[in-house]
């Protein structure tokens, strides 16, 4: 028996949030367990491997934050051989969103645009879902390409997940396991990329990766490249669960617990996917504000651009919705995730422009006109990845505002970025 078809009319974990579901038969049960969650309002003294700087919550405010980021500048201006933080170069920052098997656009984009041969080394990177599958290739640089082709172009959905009996719906954790999808970044993720991806962070460059604590209700970004550079043994296994974590649709894919520490007590916290708070993030805007405070004072500040990739259309997504309880429940959700996105979309412009950051964002046009029919079904996925990569490879046209701005579409200027 087949999932509700209305679960693939969901908007990524932008455009089909519940896609990945969608076309699995229902095959397996059990009665998970799990051990005793993080009290109430002790979330910010949880640790799993023990690192200060392993990740940041926001109940602990934004001065662990601040701080990483004050030292990754440090580390790059140390890196560079440049004595004045104020001389830096300037800086480019990647934000990866979510959107399922529609990470296969951001892919292609990324290959494109080395084969163009501008793409620039990213001081950050974000991701969120698929995003954060596709970001450590994005961080770790041009030589992941191939890889990141090979993910995007030839994995099928029994790569990503396998199904579970009918009555998981009811007793488990989730209609389908995804321990091929666990499978998947294994073969990838491994201590050769661990390797890179700690070299990126002393070097001054962040990797940062968001999932949700459902417990807490709360956004966690997990510091990649601080776990890949600590030389803990369980750096290697966490960084496979994290970017597991943070595609976990809920209901489709069961959440990944997380063992942790709170005052000496061993205690554990359900994560999924990261995109149920955001699917995009760059930085806290309070981080902003040393240099907001430069602006005012008509100091000059660092020049920087933002790059913004959201893997999934921003146009509406019209459809007759049938006057059934679980096609108006399946349409309302996509509905939400889509506000989502654009939502982010909006606030990432809206801190660039306070920020004066140059801002460029990539979506899904409306020329691309392959069918979806089935989840991450190479047929389509395929198709998308070649048009982002021909359109970066002869120079993207990044939009610089987000479209519809004052009911007028976005202007576009065309270039390699």
């Amino acid at each position: 028996m087949s999932l509700p078809s209305w679960l693939g009319s969901a908007q990524g974990t932008g455009r089909r949030g519940l896609a990945a579901a969608a076309a699995l038969a229902i095959t397996g049960c059990a009665s998970p367990a799990r051990l005793p969650a993080v009290p109430r309002g002790a979330s910010g003294q949880a640790s799993v491997l023990g690192l200060p700087n392993e990740r940041f919550r926001m109940e602990n405010g934004i001065g662990p934050f601040d701080g990483e980021v004050v030292r990754a500048m440090l580390r790059r201006a140390d890196f560079l051989g440049v004595s004045d933080l104020e001389k830096m170069p300037g800086i480019n920052l990647l934000a990866i969103s979510g959107g399922g098997e529609d990470g296969a656009f951001g892919a292609g984009l990324l290959c494109g645009w080395t084969a163009r041969g501008d793409r620039p080394e990213f001081n950050l990177v974000t991701g969120v879902s698929t995003g954060a599958l596709t970001a450590p290739f994005a961080f770790v640089g041009p030589s992941q390409d191939p890889a990141l082709r090979s993910v995007y172009t030839e994995v099928t959905l029994a790569d990503i997940a396998e199904s579970r009996f009918l009555i998981a719906a009811v007793f488990d954790d989730a209609l389908a396991d995804t321990l091929p999808l666990l499978r998947t970044v294994s073969r990838h993720l491994d201590q050769t990329m661990m390797a890179a991806i700690a070299k990126g962070y002393r070097e001054g460059r962040l990797l940062l990766v968001g999932t949700t604590d459902l417990d807490a209700q709360m956004p966690v970004i997990w510091n990649l490249g601080a776990i890949a550079a600590s030389g803990h043994p369980g750096a290697l296994e966490l960084t496979r669960r994290i970017l597991v974590a943070s595609a976990a649709i809920p209901g489709a894919f069961p959440p990944v617990m997380f063992d942790v520490t709170v005052n000496g007590a061993l205690r554990q916290e359900m994560h999924i996917d990261g995109g149920a708070i955001n699917q995009a993030f760059l930085y806290p805007p309070a981080l902003s504000a040393p240099r907001r405070a430069q602006i005012a004072r008509g100091r000059p500040v660092v020049p920087g651009r933002v790059f913004l990739i959201r893997n999934a259309r921003l146009d509406p997504d019209w459809a007759a919705v049938q006057r059934r309880t679980l096609s108006i429940t399946g349409r309302a959700i996509a509905t939400m995730i889509a506000a989502s996105g654009y939502n982010d979309v909006m606030r990432i412009w809206n801190q660039a422009q306070t920020d004066r950051l140059d801002y460029h964002l990539a979506y899904i046009g409306r020329d691309f006109t392959v069918p979806y029919d089935s989840p991450f079904d190479p047929a389509y996925m395929r198709p998308l990845f070649d048009y982002a990569y021909q359109r970066a490879q002869r120079g993207f046209d990044w939009a610089h505002q987000p479209p519809m701005i004052d009911g007028r579409p976005a202007q576009v200027a065309k270039e390699g970025g």
